[in-house]
């Protein structure tokens, strides 16, 4: 019975982790965007940057918030 309850605990806190797979890969793909958009246009770095920073603050508290539930569900123990 108490294995039972760590599987489910263990498991529920993995599936929140993967929560922070999806940002990891946004911010790859957005930070490539940015740099190849900046080589095209140096003149819009200014924006392209500020745009991207904001971007991986919001993709990064995803990844918290994840993080946040995962440790939730282990203090469930």
């Amino acid at each position: 019975k108490q294995m039972l309850k760590w599987a489910k605990i263990l498991g529920g806190a993995g599936i929140a982790m993967i929560a922070g797979v999806g940002p990891g890969i946004g911010q790859g793909i957005a930070a490539a965007k940015a740099l190849e958009g900046m080589a095209r246009q140096p003149e819009a770095a200014g924006m392209l940057r500020t745009n991207m920073i904001l971007s991986f603050a919001f993709m990064e508290s995803l990844s918290i918030y994840g993080l946040l539930i995962a440790f939730l569900l282990f203090s469930k123990i």
